[in-house]
């Protein structure tokens, strides 16, 4: 009898592995923008943080252009904090993915060698076997 995961929507083992589109990581993104528990895959992590970096650059742009360059850039201000806590949660279940806590995101505070460590874990081969977060 297969177990039941709670893995963004997944189930079983086959979800650590399971290749999602953008539009799918996208929502997946939006739909556990307060959910901290679980796991989030390679694919998941990875095409929902180019989207953000896409949207944030048109966001950027559309704030260009309505404001000029000395203007305030009120888009890109709601839309930081609109993905903010959301980019958190899949940090975090990223890290579960791995078998790390995520609580591991505060190294990211270390200036440049946190970011460091945190993009090489994001990128890690993850775990297949369940682990304590899922």
């Amino acid at each position: 009898m297969e177990s039941t995961m709670d893995n963004g929507g997944y189930t079983g083992a086959s979800a650590y592995s399971r290749e999602v589109g953008y539009g799918e990581a996208l929502k997946l993104f939006f739909a556990n923008y307060i959910k901290f528990e679980g796991r989030s895959n390679r694919g998941e992590y990875w095409k929902a943080v180019l989207l953000l970096i896409v949207i944030n650059i048109a966001v950027g742009v559309v704030d260009t252009i309505l404001t000029g360059s000395g203007g305030v850039p009120f888009l890109g201000m709601i839309f930081s904090l609109v993905t903010l806590v959301p980019s958190l949660a899949i940090g975090a279940r990223r890290l579960h993915d791995i078998g790390k806590s995520g609580w591991w995101l505060l190294i990211g505070l270390i200036p440049l060698i946190g970011a460091i460590i945190l993009i090489v874990w994001f990128a890690k081969k993850p775990d297949p076997a369940p682990n304590q977060y899922g």
